[in-house]
């Protein structure tokens, strides 16, 4: 889970793209950077991989607003980032166009990921995209596709969040838990996790979105995610049914505000 984040003003590049102005899609692309975009313990690890392919392309997959496409293609790497929300992918779009690099982005549902004719050396999964998909079935429907797109000797690197301990900041117990918070022209966004539920095959992760207005006004709004619970040996044992063939794991470590993640490898 995330800790405190002082609200900070964003810069032009951070802000949702003018034209998604007053729609709901710029407010969804404002709450995915405020709950996701500040993530970076995770980077040196997918630079080191996207090292090893030199000039090949990489698959960013679930690339949501571009925080790691982004980062590696202004490294110089060839990227092509998927997401199946078109507004943050037209939000990466931008934000590529605003640093001065290409990424090519194709929206799409992990499920069903087709680019006939095109394989890459090395596919991401960040950020537990993989336990989004809903469960087994689509699980190894992603994998199927995944292992169609693979170059032959190519990795893929999928992202397992570490055991997430359960709370709920209603029950009275004392939980270290603070929001992570933007302000943007006076406006301030907080984003605050509170609970994490056990549900058996998946956890429910609650959040509550505030808005501070400049006049002290408040509005407040529910966010629930499900996230499949999902062991590293379980995955690769589906991806060794896929095709896949599981390689030595990968660990991104803890920190003061993020879980650690297992990073299960798979090579074709």
């Amino acid at each position: 889970m995330s800790g405190d984040r002082a609200a900070t003003g964003a810069t032009a590049a951070d802000r949702p793209p003018a034209e998604l102005a007053g729609t709901r899609a710029w407010s969804e692309v404002l709450w995915h950077d405020i709950e996701c975009g500040a993530y970076v313990a995770d980077l040196p690890v997918w630079r080191s991989l996207a090292g090893d392919v030199g000039d090949g392309p990489v698959l960013d997959v679930g690339a949501g607003t571009g925080r790691v496409s982004l980062d590696l293609a202004r490294a110089g790497h060839v990227v092509v980032a998927s997401d199946l929300d078109p507004d943050l992918l037209h939000t990466l779009a931008s934000r590529a166009a605003g640093h001065g690099v290409a990424v090519r982005t194709v929206v799409a549902d992990a499920r069903e990921l087709a680019l006939p004719g095109e394989t890459f050396p090395l596919i991401l999964v960040p950020m537990q995209t993989i336990q989004l998909l809903g469960g087994a079935g689509g699980r190894a429907a992603f994998l199927t596709r995944a292992r169609a797109l693979l170059a032959p000797g190519g990795r893929m690197a999928i992202a397992l969040a570490d055991a997430l301990d359960v709370f709920d900041l209603d029950d009275g117990g004392d939980w270290d838990v603070l929001p992570d918070m933007r302000e943007l022209d006076g406006v301030v966004y907080a984003s605050c996790p509170r609970a994490v539920r056990d549900r058996g095959d998946h956890v429910r992760l609650e959040r509550s979105r505030e808005t501070i207005l400049v006049d002290g006004t408040r509005e407040v709004e529910d966010n629930v995610i499900l996230l499949d619970r999902l062991d590293p040996a379980v995955l690769e044992a589906e991806g060794r049914a896929a095709g896949l063939r599981p390689l030595p794991r990968l660990l991104i470590p803890p920190t003061d505000e993020h879980i650690g993640s297992t990073v299960v490898m798979l090579g074709g």
